[in-house]
């Protein structure tokens, strides 16, 4: 599609925005995300299937008709409700659609909502894992399959660097979409420029460092999200010793010097940090702000850690009353370096 999606009236929406589906690519065993645990990581990945399907439809990337056959029985026999999952044979590298997944924006226009959708290049955050060659081209054969118009930014970008309030307003870092290893050579000002005029927005919140053992150079889906236009949910960590208390810290400072698109302060949510999860000396990204909004519940990541889980589902459960809040075991899928929110794509109802 010729021009940008802001040329032609598009946006995209907030992510409780009703959804038609929730998009996840199934991994592979051969795959770089779970050496070691991938039978314990599909285990996660099939609870977080179970969670959504219950809610709404699920669209399921999976290579050929073999992989969907040995995938259908496996959640099967965990109780997936395989009525409400659809399978697609478009393969990919790695699981991770948060960030190769499609991003649709939407438009009203003869008193009906249009979608399309925006193809963002995809490098496996600055090129750390290659091959990514299957998960870059995953946007464009959504949109085929579904029959939408393709924008071409041409430029990286990752659904876990930014969080949208529906109001204008995108928060993402500056660690992450100003790294030389996305988008060499271009500004603060001309990465702005690209999330005004593809995604639609109108301002642009920018935080700093991301969490210990986040290889993706700092996505803000690990460190604050949106609960609502206005306000923000961020991960605390209260231990001094601990490496994420500094960085966390200076985010929450710049959280309260920022500003919406209409020049008002946000409310401030503070999540507690789980304590640290590491796996063969490797500390892991886990914290509750990775969660995942489907129509009328909140899916949240949890790791074991009763108290903890239970005070960060009470927490966002008090900002949500709309919602019901639920907590997902995630503790083998974080060995992947991402919970909840990186698994998943919305698809907003048009």
């Amino acid at each position: 599609m010729h021009g940008t999606p802001a040329d032609h009236g598009f946006s995209f929406p907030p992510e409780w925005h009703p959804h038609r589906a929730t998009w996840i690519s199934w991994p592979r065993p051969e795959g770089i995300s779970f050496p070691g645990r991938y039978q314990e990581a599909i285990d996660d990945i099939a609870g977080v299937i179970r969670a959504v399907a219950a809610r709404e439809r699920v669209c399921l990337n999976v290579p050929n008709g073999n992989y969907e056959r040995l995938v259908r029985g496996f959640l099967r026999a965990r109780r997936v409700p395989l009525a409400r999952v659809d399978f697609h044979h478009i393969p990919t590298n790695e699981c991770w659609t948060r960030d190769h997944g499609p991003a649709f924006v939407l438009r009203r226009r003869r008193g009906r909502t249009e979608a399309a959708v925006v193809d963002w290049g995809y490098n496996a955050w600055g090129g750390k894992y290659p091959p990514y060659d299957a998960d870059d081209a995953v946007p464009t054969r959504v949109a085929a399959a579904l029959g939408l118009p393709v924008f071409h930014p041409g430029i990286v970008m990752e659904g876990g660097a930014v969080d949208f309030n529906g109001d204008g307003t995108v928060l993402t870092t500056r660690s992450c979409l100003l790294n030389p290893n996305r988008n060499p050579g271009k500004s603060q000002a001309r990465i702005e420029g690209y999330l005004r005029r593809y995604y639609g927005q109108r301002h642009v919140v920018w935080l700093g460092d991301g969490i210990e053992g986040d290889d993706t150079d700092g996505h803000v889906d690990d460190l604050a999200r949106f609960l609502d236009p206005r306000t923000i949910a961020i991960g605390v960590e209260r231990d001094p010793s601990d490496a994420n208390h500094a960085v966390l810290q200076e985010n929450r400072r710049q959280l309260e010097r920022a500003r919406d698109q209409d020049g008002r302060p946000f409310r401030i949510v503070e999540l507690p940090m789980p304590r640290p999860v590491a796996h063969e000396g490797q500390r892991l990204p886990a914290t509750y702000v990775n969660f995942y909004f489907v129509n009328g519940a909140l899916l949240v990541p949890t790791f074991g850690q009763r108290a903890r889980d239970a005070r960060a589902i009470a927490t966002l459960q008090a900002h949500l009353p709309r919602r019901q809040v639920i907590g997902v075991p995630c503790r083998a899928l974080i060995w992947g370096l991402g919970a909840i929110h990186c698994l998943t794509q919305q698809q907003p109802r048009f």
